[in-house]
């Protein structure tokens, strides 16, 4: 099954996340655990996310709360997981930045999201497995302006260079293959290793907590 996620995402530099609303909990607007599907850009599903936390987080700490996301292949084998550990919100406490770790396959360590400190920007690195910076993510200065696709890129070290970017899109794309406004989508090249591309999920799962208010967390 890992040799089958390596298989994939090698092939990969457009990656969907996808959230999927059961019927009964968006009629009865219960909260059960989130599920996600990650798709290509074709709008075919190669995993599937679960969500696991229990529910005084989600009712009391969000967006601040602790949870691990859990992601399979088709046939329920899980290939990654997300760990993020509770921690403060707030910018003006620069010792409670966020961090998260993504394990790919399960129990070893394919790098992490760490947020930087900035005074005016929304800024992360993505570090490998030995916690050595590999890239850089960049948000805008405003992530909530009238429901506009909102891009954070995915810089080199020096910043200088853009070679990706996450998104949040607010509407369809790609001729309305996906319809459902809570998407994510990540571009990074071809060639990127994929333990960083596992890493660069976590990063939107994080992303999405801390600047959209957990969108992708039901209707």
């Amino acid at each position: 099954t890992h040799h089958l996620l390596y298989f994939l995402f090698k092939q990969l530099d457009r990656i969907i996340i996808h959230q999927q609303v059961e019927l009964l909990e968006a009629i009865l607007g219960t909260e059960t655990s989130s599920k996600y599907e990650i798709k290509n850009h074709l709008g075919q599903r190669l995993y599937f996310a679960v969500e696991e936390n229990d529910c005084f987080d989600r009712n009391l700490c969000s967006p601040i709360r602790s949870f691990t996301i859990r992601i399979a292949d088709n046939m329920g084998q899980e290939v990654i997981t997300v760990n993020r550990p509770l921690r403060c919100n707030s910018c003006w406490f620069p010792c409670f930045l966020q961090e998260l770790e993504v394990q790919s396959p399960p129990g070893t360590i394919a790098g992490y999201v760490v947020q930087n400190w900035d005074p005016f920007l929304p800024k992360f690195t993505i570090q490998n497995e030995s916690k050595e910076d590999v890239l850089k993510i960049i948000g805008p200065c405003a992530t909530c302006g009238c429901f506009e696709d909102v891009d954070f890129e995915v810089k080199a070290l020096n910043e200088m260079s853009t070679i990706g970017k996450i998104s949040k899109y607010w509407s369809g794309f790609v001729n309305n293959v996906f319809t459902n406004t809570a998407n994510f989508g990540i571009q990074v090249p071809v060639d990127l290793d994929v333990k960083i591309k596992a890493v660069m999920i976590g990063a939107c799962f994080l992303i999405d907590l801390m600047f959209f208010e957990n969108s992708l967390d039901g209707l």
